[in-house]
C-alpha cells in the first residue's frame, strides 16, 4: 500500500502537470481545434500505453470491461471523453482568470457530491479548510483585490469551465465504484482505451483533412507529446491513486494548487511578475490544504 505522504507528492505533481495543460490549452487555442486537440493527446497517450500492454492481465481486464461495463463507459465518457474536450473548447472563449477563479469550486462539488452519493462525513475542520482554500484562490486570481470582482467580464466558455469542473467532480465520486479487480493501470488503461473510441466519431465528424493533420503533427508534435505524457498518462495515473488512498474529497482539495502553480509557471515560462499576492494566496491556500489533510479531525472515510 502506497504511503499518505507519498500520495500527497503525487498529487502535487498531479496538478502541476494540469495547470501546464491549462496553460497550453489557451496558448494553442488559435491553432488546434479543441476536438483536435483531445483527440491527438489520447491518441498519443494510447501508442505510449502500449508497451503496458505486456505488464496486464489483458484476458481479466477484458472480462472487467464485460461484466463493468456500465459504470467503465461512464467513467471513461466523463474523464476522458467528455472533460479534457470541454476544458479545451472553454479556453477558446474565456479568460486564464474566469476559467482558474470557477474550476475552484471544483473540490465543493467533490465534497457536496461525496456526501449525497458516498454518503461521506464531512467534519467542520475540513469544511474549513476546503473555505480558506477558496478564499485564497479567490485572492490569487483577482490579485489580491476583491473589487476586481467588480470588473469581470464573463465570457461564453464560462459555462464550459463550469460544466468541466462538474464533470471532473463526478467522474473523481464515481471511480468509487470501480471494478475492484482491476489495478490502477490497468483501470487507466481500460478508461483510456474506451474513452478514445467515443471521441472517434465526435473527431471524424469534423471532416479533416489528412493533409491538415499530418501538417498539425508536425508542427505541434511538442505540444501533443506534453499534454499525451504529463497531464494524461501521469496525472490521470496519481489522480486515480489518491482517490484510491486518500478519499475523493481530500483528492479533490488539490485542485485549489492549480492558480498557483499556474502564476509560478507564468512567471517562469512567461516572465510575469510574481507580486505579494500570489504569496498571501498560497498562505491560504497551504492553510486551508493544512486543515483538510494533516490535523487529526478529518473526514471519516
Amino acid at each position: 500500500m502506497i504511503s499518505t505522504q507519498r500520495v500527497y507528492i503525487l498529487l502535487a505533481l498531479c496538478v502541476l502537470f494540469w495547470s501546464g495543460n491549462f496553460i497550453i490549452g489557451r496558448y494553442v487555442n488559435e491553432d488546434i481545434e479543441a476536438i483536435e486537440l483531445s483527440f491527438f493527446r489520447w491518441f498519443f497517450t494510447i501508442i505510449f500505453l502500449l508497451p503496458t500492454l505486456l505488464y496486464i492481465d489483458i484476458k481479466k481486464t477484458l472480462n472487467a470491461i464485460k461484466n463493468n461495463f456500465l459504470i467503465l463507459i461512464i467513467l471513461s465518457f466523463l474523464g476522458i471523453t467528455l472533460f479534457n474536450t470541454i476544458v479545451y473548447l472553454a479556453l477558446k472563449t474565456t479568460t486564464a482568470t474566469n476559467a482558474l477563479l470557477i474550476n475552484s469550486i471544483t473540490p465543493i462539488l467533490i465534497l457536496i457530491l461525496s456526501y449525497f452519493i458516498l454518503k461521506a462525513k464531512i467534519s467542520k475542520l475540513q469544511i474549513t479548510g476546503i473555505a480558506l482554500s477558496t478564499i485564497g484562490v479567490v485572492f490569487l486570481v483577482l490579485k489580491g483585490d476583491f473589487t476586481n470582482l467588480l470588473f469581470i467580464k464573463f465570457q461564453d466558455g464560462d459555462l464550459w469551465i463550469l460544466v468541466s469542473s462538474l464533470t471532473w467532480a463526478i467522474y473523481s465520486v464515481l471511480l468509487k465504484f470501480k471494478p475492484k479487480e482491476l489495478s490502477h493501470l490497468e483501470l487507466f488503461v481500460s478508461l483510456v482505451f474506451l474513452g478514445f473510441i467515443l471521441i472517434l466519431p465526435f473527431y471524424f465528424y469534423q471532416g479533416y483533412t489528412i493533409d491538415r493533420e499530418i501538417t498539425l503533427i508536425k508542427e505541434q508534435w511538442h505540444i501533443f507529446l506534453y499534454v499525451s505524457i504529463f497531464p494524461s498518462i501521469l496525472s490521470f495515473y496519481f489522480w486515480h491513486i489518491g482517490v484510491d488512498t486518500i478519499s475523493a474529497a481530500k483528492t479533490g482539495q488539490f485542485a485549489h494548487l492549480m492558480p498557483l502553480f499556474g502564476s509560478i509557471l507564468a512567471f517562469i515560462f512567461l516572465n510575469e511578475r510574481l507580486d505579494s499576492y500570489h504569496i498571501a494566496g498560497a498562505i491560504m491556500i497551504a492553510l486551508g490544504i493544512y486543515l483538510s489533510l494533516f490535523l487529526k479531525k478529518k473526514i471519516n472515510e
